[in-house]
């Protein structure tokens, strides 16, 4: 632009000392031919001042020409620098999308292993019932459940006091006919839908503590058996008879802050057998 300003500038001049260079050149004629008309020689002639109009002429139009290219282009780089800005803010707009896609893509990759973990355990768990339900029908066949079992595996052992309500887990297996009671948890679960009669026989190594122990069928106590006695070992007994449905829980509790005894001559005892089915 500054360019094109220096170019009219220089044509002004030209055309300034053009028309300045004529009108001397008159005013020499004009003189000579007042002084001596017939002793002056005639100058040659000037360049007719109508071919500077025309190539100044010439020259505004190829300067105008050149501010309507330049226009032209600076409309033509601002357009450019439009575009270019829409590209950026869209480029911004895919690198935060691919970066929400990456961390969606993580958060399922995780959620899938989590999913992956779960149903590798629940397989081993629905391995573990089927084995047990199969067991279970097994014996419904045969029709006959009982069992019995003392708490001490071998020797003598104490257990509590327990500021909680703790499972007596029996360990020592007398008889499982039917295999619906479980040593490695305490539970007994019903085969099939019945009458069952269970009996508790609780030993306490007497002292400060008594011994309390209660029969739980599903969460719900039913019957306890319990003693305190300070000087030497007391025991206690309880049964009752349940109607269970098939899958129902039963199991010992020994309540809290109390003590139970066992030993060789296995003095806990826990027992059930099922009367007849319904």
């Amino acid at each position: 632009m500054v360019t094109m300003e220096r170019v009219s500038v220089l044509c002004l001049s030209l055309l300034l000392c053009s028309l300045s260079g004529a009108e001397l050149q008159d005013n020499e004629i004009i003189e000579q031919r007042e002084v001596s008309p017939e002793s002056v020689n005639v100058p040659e002639p000037q360049p007719c001042p109508s071919d500077l109009h025309t190539v100044l002429r010439d020259m505004s139009v190829k300067l105008a020409e050149n501010r309507l290219m330049i226009q032209q282009l600076q409309t033509l780089n601002q357009e450019q620098n439009a575009k270019l800005a829409k590209y950026e803010v869209r480029m911004e707009q895919l690198q935060t999308l691919n970066q929400e896609q990456a961390a969606k893509l993580k958060e399922v990759d995780t959620h899938q292993q989590a999913q992956a973990s779960e149903l590798t355990s629940l397989k081993t768990q629905t391995n573990v019932t089927e084995n047990h339900v199969e067991s279970l029908r097994r014996d419904r066949a045969v029709g006959h459940v009982a069992f019995s079992a003392a708490l001490s595996a071998s020797g003598s052992a104490t257990l509590g006091p327990i500021n909680a309500h703790t499972t007596l887990v029996f360990k020592h297996v007398v008889s499982n006919i039917g295999n619906a009671y479980n040593p490695n948890t305490g539970f007994f679960i019903a085969p099939v839908r019945g009458a069952y009669h269970f009996e508790l026989y609780i030993c306490g190594p007497g002292g400060s503590y008594g011994s309390r122990a209660v029969l739980v069928k599903n969460g719900e106590h039913i019957f306890a058996a319990g003693e305190h006695q300070t000087d030497g070992t007391g025991t206690s007994a309880n049964g009752a008879t349940l109607l269970l449905e098939a899958g129902d829980v039963v199991f010992l509790r020994l309540w809290q802050n109390h003590r139970i005894y066992d030993d060789d001559n296995n003095r806990s005892m826990f027992s059930g057998h099922l009367l007849f089915p319904m």
